[in-house]
């Protein structure tokens, strides 16, 4: 067999201008070989998602799988800015992906799904929605809740792996409730950041705050509230739900019953199986040992999913 070859630069249209990504075909005798789109998570990742994807790709190529990541918006050679765009633009561009990566030669235009981690599950599911062509979807540490639901259990984490006095805990979780709601009724960045300073700039929402401008308050303000369940719904294709059992930012449990919940509603297409899986002590990025590796059996039991999903 072959040495599987290196990624190599691309470029393609997007919502915004042009993407700009890797992709690495093996070369297989036979009709094509499959592919995976990987879409990264928030904020302004690259077509490596801070050097999450490279060892997932490598095996994912090994095993005669066609990857294709990108840039996202103004990210890298990528145009536009992704503070500007909404979740169904992000998700447009994941669809953009999907459809250049089955264009290359060597790949299986019939064997190419969505990959996505964390903010990017939501948008491979929003772009898998109610269509018929694609063979599967996979969402890695994706919550099955709306970004505002899954932040509040983010900062509860932190006051809590703080020893924050209960006191502490529901003056802080209500400041958060409080943004939310400012976000949900189109107040500007202003009276945001004054609602904040007013409560003295609470230690844990440092997080949450850090870099919070003008641009970044809109994109969140149209992005707190995207429910990925109604996605899930009209799904028509295997959904393969990944989670670290340990991830301090998701509420695993909630996710899995969630997404558990739409599999089981009356009416779901029947190749809309689930399968989900969770690996324990596992962290955001389904690392264990302090986050030195990706846990025990990622890995195979990614690629015995792709190629026979059920």
């Amino acid at each position: 067999m072959p040495s599987d070859p290196e990624p190599y630069e691309v470029s393609f249209p997007g919502g915004a201008g042009v993407l700009t990504g890797s992709l690495a075909v093996p070369e297989r005798d036979g009709p094509g070989v499959p592919g995976v789109v990987m879409v990264g998570g928030s904020g302004p990742s690259d077509r490596h998602n801070d050097a999450y994807f490279p060892p997932i790709r490598r095996h994912l190529v090994d095993a005669g799988f066609a990857v294709l990541s990108y840039d996202k918006r103004g990210v890298g050679g990528s145009s536009g800015d992704w503070r500007e765009a909404s979740m169904d633009d992000l998700a447009a561009d994941a669809a953009a992906a999907l459809g250049f990566l089955r264009t290359r030669p060597g790949v299986r235009a019939d064997a190419v799904g969505l990959f996505g981690h964390s903010e990017g599950g939501w948008l491979v599911l929003r772009a898998a929605a109610a269509r018929d062509d694609l063979p599967w979807v996979v969402t890695n540490s994706c919550p099955g809740t709306t970004p505002a639901l899954q932040e509040r259990h983010a900062l509860a984490t932190v006051l809590r792996d703080a020893a924050a006095s209960e006191q502490v805990v529901d003056e802080t979780l209500a400041l958060y409730d409080r943004v939310c709601e400012a976000a949900r009724r189109g107040a500007g960045f202003a009276e945001a950041a004054r609602l904040v300073e007013s409560a003295g700039m609470p230690p844990a929402l440092d997080g949450h705050w850090a870099g919070m401008d003008e641009r970044m308050w809109r994109f969140l303000g149209r992005k707190q509230d995207h429910d990925p369940l109604p996605d899930t719904l009209r799904l028509r294709c295997p959904h393969l739900a990944l989670f670290g059992g340990a991830d301090p930012l998701v509420p695993v449990a909630e996710s899995v019953q969630l997404f558990t919940t739409t599999a089981c509603a009356p009416g779901r297409h029947p190749a809309a199986t689930l399968t989900a899986r969770v690996f324990p002590g596992a962290d955001h990025r389904v690392r264990t040992d302090s986050g030195t590796r990706l846990a025990s059996g990622y890995l195979t039991f990614l690629t015995r999913w792709l190629t026979g999903p059920s």
